[in-house]
């Protein structure tokens, strides 16, 4: 098995190139591959006479990087089967080198040897040219492959192969997801060399009069966390903080048990928010819902039961299991099959059946929802009519059961019967498919939307709507009525 040796330039020029490599490759007996030969230091080598094979060529027969470095690694292993040869390589082999990670793939897979033989790192240069101590938190990233969620911006952040403006400006756009466009940032070109160059600009001003090349990165210095407010560990950690004996004594006393109506509270108001379709107080009312969930985690992990991170990893877990259709090779043809798995596989982390199939169905629902939920899963079991007309008839029997209760004076059947009745209406309204819950607050937005009306209507009179009797009043609803009727 024959070995490929890699070997790396530095990041400048000759006089800065490790005597050992200079050695190694002015007195190479292999045959001596490049990368590429846009590199100070290769002029100045090929004039003490190296010869080399470049593989600049294979850039300009590929769309993708990925497919350039795979040909790259193909023809070095296809030419280390004539005997040992030498790979060069800007900057330090083990630094964003990714043809450096394919050979050793193949070593790994036993096709060839690999020697890594080193060479100078180009951030040693861009450290000194920055003045910037990386042991203060420091992140190395690709730019041509810039995921947002991986930025720290605590940390010194350096990026890498900003080599032409698209890349610049596809950086430029994903910084700008979390920065403001005034921020400054700073191009860094040839570090270490005598073509050294720093041009710090607004970040809006990137992919915009600054000259990048394949020599050029980019550096964002550390932020203030008080200008993260926006990323989960600033939430995270201001909860802590009220939570904390120097915190707020309001929410230092909280339980869980005293935070409950606040989170059925938050959620009726985002519900209002998304019926209204007012996106700005669905933001607001969507943050004090995760204010609940955050002030619940605290708790949780002040006692030492539970943090925000097992609730994360919980539903993280839940969403990939049951929707094997995405995550994993199940197949689901539309939403009901999808529904469908989704019980089947609840069913069964849940293990054991429970005493009752109804115990599944929160007590704290709110009535309606409650009902139509409890005759859901009746009707899972069977035990539901076939069509809508039985249930009509179950409507108008415990109505008439209503009326004989009220006929009879008796206040407490009154109310059952009252019960049965609403029971049998959420009933009806699951036969047709209606949420009743969502079919009364429609009604109750109509009501308000028109009674307001009403007001506005008698305050433009001089008056107030208690000073109507029930015929003009009854006459001010109509009119309301006919000017809503077309929002409606």
């Amino acid at each position: 098995m024959n070995t490929i040796r890699v070997i790396g330039l530095g990041a400048a020029e000759l006089n800065q190139l490790p005597l050992g490599i200079y050695r190694a490759l002015i007195h190479a007996e292999s045959p001596v591959y490049m990368r590429t030969k846009e590199h100070p230091v290769v002029h100045e080598l090929e004039k003490e006479g190296l010869a080399f094979r470049s593989f600049d060529d294979v850039y300009e027969s590929h769309q993708q990087f990925g497919d350039v470095y795979k040909e790259i690694v193909d023809m070095l292993v296809e030419a280390s089967a004539e005997g040992d040869l030498l790979y060069v390589v800007p900057g330090h082999p083990m630094l964003a080198e990714r043809t450096t990670q394919l050979l050793l793939e193949k070593r790994e897979a036993g096709i060839i040897a690999v020697e890594i033989l080193g060479g100078q790192s180009y951030l040693d240069a861009t450290f000194s040219a920055l003045e910037i101590d990386p042991v203060e938190g420091f992140q190395f990233l690709d730019a041509t492959a810039l995921k947002r969620e991986e930025l720290q911006y605590l940390n010194h952040i350096i990026l890498c192969q900003v080599y032409d403006s698209m890349i610049a400006s596809e950086v430029k756009l994903t910084l700008l997801e979390d920065l403001p466009a005034s921020h400054p940032v700073t191009v860094v070109t040839a570090a270490g060399s005598s073509a050294e160059k720093l041009t710090t600009v607004p970040l809006e001003e990137l992919d915009r009069h600054v000259e990048v090349d394949n020599l050029t990165s980019v550096y964002v210095p550390p932020l203030e966390r008080e200008r993260l407010n926006h990323q989960f560990f600033r939430l995270r950690e201001v909860i802590r903080i009220l939570r904390s004996p120097e915190g707020c004594p309001w929410d230092r006393k909280q339980t869980h048990e005293s935070l409950r109506k606040y989170m059925i509270e938050e959620a009726y108001e985002f519900i209002d928010a998304v019926n209204r379709v007012d996106d700005e107080n669905m933001i607001e009312e969507l943050g004090d819902v995760l204010l609940q969930v955050m002030l619940h985690s605290q708790i949780g992990e002040d006692e030492g039961f539970f943090t925000i991170d097992d609730v994360i990893i919980s539903i993280t877990d839940k969403m990939i299991r049951r929707h094997p259709h995405v995550f994993a090779d199940e197949e689901a043809r539309d939403a009901e099959e999808v529904l469908t798995n989704w019980e089947a596989i609840k069913q069964e982390e849940k293990g054991a059946a429970p005493a009752s199939i109804l115990d599944s169905v929160p007590e704290s629902f709110p009535g309606l929802l409650q009902a139509q939920e409890l005759q859901k899963k009746a009707a899972k079991v069977g035990f539901d009519w076939d069509s809508a007309e039985p249930v009509i008839e179950k409507v108008n029997e415990e109505w008439a059961e209503f009326l004989e209760a009220r006929d009879a004076g008796d206040e407490v059947e009154m109310e059952k019967e009252f019960g049965d009745w609403l029971f049998a209406i959420a009933n009806l309204a699951r036969h047709y498919k209606i949420s009743g819950e969502n079919a009364l607050q429609r009604t109750n937005r109509k009501f308000r939307t028109r009674l307001s009306l009403m007001e506005t209507a008698a305050g433009q009179q001089g008056r107030k709507l208690e000073d109507y009797d029930l015929d003009s009043l009854e006459a001010l609803w109509v009119e309301a009525k006919a000017k809503n009727k077309g929002a409606e």
